[in-house]
This record gives C-alpha cells, structure tokens and sequence, in this order.
C-alpha cells in the first residue's frame, strides 16, 4: 500500500513538473532571439563583414539566414534592400543562387556568330 502510494505521489509530481515545463520551451530562447536580431541588424547596416562576423559568432549558415530569417515581417533580404542595404542583400541572395561553373580552358570548340 504505501508503494503504491509513493508511486503514485512520484508520478504525480513528475508529470506537474513536465506540464510546468511545457510553455517554456514553446516560446523561443532569448539567445537565439538575440541573434536572430544582431543578424537582421547586420543585414540593415549594408556591411558585408559585420553581417559575416554575427554569422559566423552564432553560428549560422548564410543560406540558412537568407532562406528562413524574418525581419520586422519581411524576409531577411527584402529587409536589407528596403533599408537600402544592397551589398548585404546581394551578399544573401548570392549564397542562395545556383552557382555554376564552366571550365573555358577544357571546352574544345566555341561556337560565336556575329555580322559585320
């Protein structure tokens, strides 16, 4: 009886602690909403290095910023570009393109038409 009773009090009070829990981890964690912020902030100021230095200090890939971040409810490179930031938005946009690369040097035969 008084196993039961013990279980059932432990029980009890882990499942309190859990439902207490719950809304924390629901609400973003203030150092990762402190980068997000220190990220869009770089992206406003139009410097390529700063907006590379707060990406690298929390860690971020580039792409991941440019493809998820929202700033004042517009994504990350709209944001840079309605402030005027041109060289972070190209900088952004550049590492979600799809880059190509072609070897000049190993093409054998260039086709060029043109009239005189």
């Amino acid at each position: 009886m008084k196993t039961a009773k013990s279980l059932t009090l432990g029980i009890t009070a882990t499942l309190s602690l859990l439902v207490m829990s719950l809304p924390s981890q629901a609400a973003t964690p203030s150092y990762m909403e402190t980068a997000l912020i220190s990220v869009c902030k770089a992206a406003q100021s139009n410097s390529v290095q700063k907006l590379n230095q707060q990406t690298k200090t929390f860690r971020l890939k580039k792409r991941t910023v440019a493809l998820g971040v929202m700033c004042n409810g517009e994504d990350i490179i709209s944001f840079a570009e309605t402030h005027g930031a041109d060289k972070t938005a190209a900088k952004l946009q550049k590492s979600i393109s799809n880059v190509s690369i072609t070897d000049i040097a190993a093409v054998s035969k260039i086709n060029v038409s043109f009239k005189l």
